[in-house]
């Protein structure tokens, strides 16, 4: 009689499987204790960590904190500079 060979489940990480890690950090471009904690705060499903290194990578590609947003406005004889209101102008 043949027994069914029970198949993981592929959209689960299992942290002990060091082959299954190995391909994840290397597919995310993270260490293993960075995984390790990430699947500790938000679970093991590689679609949920995936998507939270996607959030974390965009957030860190948004505008630095204190950056200016300036808009600059020049005609022949007269140049204007808009500054938001809550910065002090240039010197």
């Amino acid at each position: 009689m043949r027994r069914a060979k029970i198949q993981p489940n592929r959209n689960k990480l299992d942290m002990t499987d060091e082959a299954q890690v190995r391909v994840v950090t290397k597919r995310l471009k993270m260490s293993p204790a960075e995984l390790a904690e990430m699947v500790g705060r938000i679970g093991n499903s590689i679609t949920a960590i995936n998507k939270e290194v996607t959030q974390q990578r965009a957030a860190k590609l948004a505008a630095p904190a204190g950056a200016v947003i300036a808009s600059v406005t020049v005609t022949e004889t007269k140049a204007e500079v808009i500054m938001p209101d809550d910065t002090p102008p240039a010197s």
